[in-house]
């Protein structure tokens, strides 16, 4: 049986992305229920050189609808990084996933040697879709969305693997 890249990608951004929203969700109710200023945990971060949540949160959503869209040929809508509550930045996730959830799996399948180029800090990088996926897109996606759950936890939010999984 082989994996095509429309079920390596989409369906793996979509759990990542649900289960995101999710951890938004329970943090914005623990402040709303302790009386903490959701600015304590949109702009928590790690350690001071990292990125805080807000910004964990968007860049996981570009590294999502960037590589559907880049694998599909699809146009890739551009979100304004302007959020500042949890309601702004959880419409990016829906509309993230909305956005996925649009695109065609047959735009997508067979694009393991398509050329994906990408140009960062003014240089171009090209990669085969395979290895953009496989080496660039999902790593980067998951980094993103484990630090955000992960400066949740670390700040009392009450969230657990199922909640970062998306299970029931």
């Amino acid at each position: 049986m082989t994996l095509s890249m429309s079920q390596a990608s989409c369906p793996v951004f979509l759990q990542g992305l649900k289960g995101l929203a999710g951890v938004l969700d329970k943090a914005a109710a623990q402040a709303e229920a302790r009386k903490i200023d959701p600015n304590a945990y949109l702009q928590a971060r790690l350690y001071p050189d990292m990125f805080p949540l807000i910004r964990q949160v968007q860049i996981a959503c570009d590294f999502a609808k960037g590589a559907a869209a880049r694998l599909a040929s699809a146009d890739m809508p551009a979100f304004e990084d302007t959020e500042t509550s949890f309601a702004e930045i959880k419409a990016r996730v829906d509309k993230t996933i909305a956005y996925i959830s649009s695109l065609d799996a047959k735009a997508i399948d067979g694009s393991e040697d398509k050329d994906i180029s990408l140009v960062r800090r003014g240089e171009t990088h090209v990669f085969k879709g395979q290895a953009y996926l496989l080496e660039q897109a999902l790593p980067n996606f998951w980094f993103h969305v484990t630090t955000a759950y992960a400066i949740l936890r670390h700040n009392g939010v009450e969230v657990g693997k199922k909640d970062f999984l998306a299970t029931a």
